[in-house]
């Protein structure tokens, strides 16, 4: 169970220009580094006293009034524990941290896998990520999926990529292995939601949430196609559905896959490949954004994992061979 404790109190006066404004959008001007929604959470817990005394977040003010804010961060939940696990970091300053996750990496404690996570990994690089939500990671990727990750190391960095994701100015892009060939690229624009029998996927559904997925074609194989993707939002497991919805599903996608499309002819070596790959061949290959502190847009950029590049090169051979 996730308890709270006070860190530090803040007081300060409230400027006579606010005056006749509310409450709780006075606070977010006043603390711009916290979110509104904590910062209204705080106000119904009476951590902000307004001259000492409770108040409602809609209380009109009249300036001159002085704000006590008792800062409250939560602690790691049972289990959240620090544990040494190698991370491969690409980038990292007092603001943020850019990885490069691996294949098999869970990254929230989850049933099954209460520890040996990427939040344990990231408690034990950085103790302070304790006192941001979730240990500062503000959007994931699926077990089997690799690449490129931003981690929060405070909470104005947390808020500003959180607003980031939400305004959509985060560019996520992927590559993929999928199944046949696609002749150009295109966008899908499908809703997404639970799937009405199976609680763990996902499926395009008129009543899902909005969701749109762009993609083009890097090479085409004999009975695949390699591509890059780009989301426009970030729906659960949405590259995978979406790709599943065109009947291009992802290779080696355990949930989303179904059965491997063997070319005719293949070679020994090919077929092998292909069926020992375990994870759907996804890579968050390049992550552009606005940094949180000084604002200068950065981009990162990584190469393919090993599997997938060993893949690619078996699919390349067998093209070659066959035409």
């Amino acid at each position: 169970m996730t308890e709270s404790i006070t860190d530090k109190s803040i007081v300060k006066r409230v400027s006579e220009r606010y005056a006749g404004q509310r409450l709780d959008a006075v606070l977010a001007n006043m603390f711009p580094d916290y979110s509104r929604s904590r910062l209204q959470q705080w106000i119904r817990d009476g951590s902000i006293l307004l001259d000492g005394a409770q108040v409602k977040p809609r209380t009109r003010l009249a300036g001159d009034e002085l704000l006590e804010l008792n800062i409250h961060q939560p602690s790691p939940p049972d289990g959240d524990l620090p544990q040494a696990m190698p991370l491969d970091i690409v980038f990292e300053d007092d603001a943020i941290i850019v990885l490069n996750k691996p294949a098999g990496l869970v990254v929230h404690p989850a049933i099954g896998h209460a520890n040996g996570t990427l939040v344990n990994a990231l408690l034990y690089h950085d103790a302070n990520l304790a006192k941001v939500p979730r240990a500062g990671i503000v959007h994931r990727l699926d077990r089997g999926t690799t690449g490129l990750m931003v981690v929060a190391r405070n909470l104005r960095a947390h808020n500003h990529l959180v607003a980031e994701l939400q305004q959509r100015s985060i560019r996520r892009e992927y590559q993929a292995v999928v199944q046949d060939v696609i002749t150009a690229g295109g966008v899908i624009d499908a809703p997404i939601g639970r799937h009405s029998r199976d609680r763990l996927r996902m499926c395009v559904r008129d009543d899902g949430k909005p969701a749109r997925t762009y993609y083009r074609v890097i090479d085409r194989f004999r009975e695949h196609t390699h591509v890059q993707l780009q989301l426009d939002s970030g729906r659960t497991h949405q590259i995978r559905v979406h790709m599943q919805h065109i009947r291009h599903p992802i290779v080696g996608d355990p949930a989303y896959g179904g059965r491997h499309r063997l070319p005719r002819q293949a070679e020994q070596a090919l077929i092998e490949r292909l069926h020992d790959f375990k994870r759907q061949a996804l890579h968050a290959f390049r992550l552009t954004l606005l940094h949180p502190e000084s604002g200068e847009q950065l981009t990162w950029q990584t190469a393919l994992p090993q599997d997938m590049q060993l893949l690619l090169a078996a699919l390349k051979d067998d093209t070659k061979r066959h035409g």
